[in-house]
This record gives structure tokens, sequence and C-alpha cells, in this order.
């Protein structure tokens, strides 16, 4: 593909840019997971906001930066062009050169290292060796030889880090400690952060099988990805009803199941459709979903605590 970057781009500098190159719909994933982490761990005591603000800011720079790369190795591969769908395409809808949207990816992750040097002296330098390879799942989600995002285990591997692993991180920075009860609740917003990835492979599977990608989506074919898109959220709210039956977790989480008709209207979104630019208000509900079950979750926890 040639890439042209001086008579078919518009360009605009402006803020709204930069806004949208920062894909501010994907910034829920990071933000629930350690507001979720934080609202398990006050279960146990008084936390620490310094800590919790700085964790929250970390993983936001974090998110930001990978998407900062994500834009710049779908430019260098010629995956982006003035038609794609998304907001993505600052670099050749808005004539952002390559090396500057690279650099400020960097320039994020240096700031979130900084913050990272508090957090851990705060609490313990493991956190920097998981930090870092957190950092490094971000960078090769689409950089490196063999991205991650080329193969089959993207979802896995975005729920299992910007899930699990965040949640427990900021569990772990306030409490000292990791749970059972920490784990498990980590699950069901894991799996909806996966969700977002396949209801992007899904919306994106005709134009990745051309230019060779191995995703999820593609390998099973469209029709099971959005099978498999109804399983996780069906999986997500049945495991708030085992983490009441069979924990100590409060019955207040049930306050999740109100984000049910997101998850419907983005299953429903993706039915029959081919076009990725039909397929965007399902996308758009699926990140939705996350949002408010994750958000309505941590609430759950707070009001079972002060109640």
């Amino acid at each position: 593909m040639n890439l042209q970057t001086n008579s078919v781009v518009h360009p605009d500098k402006g803020w709204r840019v930069w806004w949208q190159l920062s894909r501010p719909h994907t910034l829920t994933a990071a933000f629930i997971p350690v507001l979720l982490g934080t609202a398990l761990a006050i279960q146990n005591g008084p936390i620490h906001i310094p800590i919790f603000i700085a964790m929250l800011v970390a993983s936001l720079l974090i998110q930001t930066a990978t998407n900062m790369f994500n834009e710049y190795f779908d430019y260098a591969r010629g995956l982006d062009n003035e038609e794609s769908v998304g907001i993505g395409g600052a670099i050749v809808r808005n004539g952002v050169k390559p090396k500057t949207v690279l650099n400020l990816g960097f320039l994020l992750f240096g700031i979130s290292i900084l913050l990272g040097f508090y957090i851990v002296i705060s609490s313990s330098w493991w956190i920097a060796v998981i930090g870092l390879i957190c950092m490094a799942v971000g960078y090769f989600y689409t950089g490196g030889p063999k991205p991650i995002a080329y193969t089959p285990f993207g979802e896995l591997m975005s729920g299992f880090f910007m899930g699990v692993v965040i949640i427990q991180i900021s569990y772990f920075i306030q409490t000292g400690s990791i749970s059972t009860i920490s784990i498990l609740v980590s699950i069901p917003v894991s799996i909806l952060i996966g969700s977002i990835m396949l209801a992007n492979n899904i919306r994106d599977l005709d134009g990745d099988q051309e230019n060779g990608r191995k995703t999820l989506a593609i390998i099973i074919g469209r029709q099971k990805a959005i099978g498999l898109l109804a399983a996780m959220f069906i999986i997500s709210y049945s495991w708030i009803i085992f983490l009441i039956l069979f924990t100590e977790t409060s019955f207040w989480l049930l306050i999740t199941f109100i984000s049910i008709p997101k998850a419907l209207k983005a299953v429903k979104g993706f039915i029959g459709k081919t076009e990725p630019l039909q397929m965007m208000p399902a996308m758009k509900a699926t990140a939705q979903t996350n949002t408010i079950f994750g958000f309505l979750m941590a609430v759950g926890l707070f009001i079972s605590y002060f109640s």
C-alpha cells in the first residue's frame, strides 16, 4: 500500500484530534479495574488516596500509550487509510506525524514509570516487575515482528492483564496481599474487557483477514464470534450470581444487571451486519457494557461496605 501523507490528509491538530487519538472509549477499560480493585480493598481498611490516584493515572497513561502504538503500527503496516472506520487514523486523516505519535506513546510510558516508582516505594518492588510486563504487553500488542493483536490471543491477553492483573495490583497496593475473593471478583470484568477486543475484531474481520491477521474472530468465523460474544456476556452476569451464592459477596452486586440492555444491544447490533460502519453501534455498546457493569460492581461493593 502506498502511504500518502501530503495530498490526501486534512491537517487538523487541535485538541479534538489528540483526544480522539487517545481513543477515549477504551480508557474505561483502564479506569474500571483500578476502581474495582480499590473498592475491594476498602473492605479491609482505609484507602491510601495518593496511591489510588497514582495507580489510576498510571493505568490511564499506559492504556493511552498503547493506543498511540496501535495508531503508529497500524499506519506503518498500511492498515489505516482515510476510509478506515473508527476514531483512529490521526496520521492518515489529520496529518499528525508518525514519529510524533510514537514518541508521545513512549513519553506517556515514561511518566507512568515515574508514577510507578512512587507506587512501589509505598508497596512492593514486585509491582515494578509486573508493571513493566504490562507495559511490554501494551507495546507488543500491535508492535514487534509478531503483534499479539494479529493472533487468536488478543482477547485473552487484554482481558487478563487489564482485568485480573490490574485489579490485583490495585488491591495489593492498598492491602499488601491478594485474596481469593479479589481474584474471583476480577473474572467477569476481565471477560468483558476481552469482549471489547472481540467486538473490535468482529467489526474488522474482513480487513484483518485481507492483511494476514489470524484473530480469534477470523479463525472461528463471524457468526461463531458473535455467539462467543453473547456467551461472554452470559458468563459475566452468571458469575455475579455465583459470587453472591457461594462467597461472602453482597447481593448489592446484582445492580450490575442494570447493564444487561447494553449487552443485548451489542449482540443484536452485530447480527446480520457485514459492513464495519454498520457494526460501530454494537462495538460502542460492548464498551459501554464493560463500563457500566464494572462501575456498578464497584458501587455495589462500596454500598455493601457502608451499609
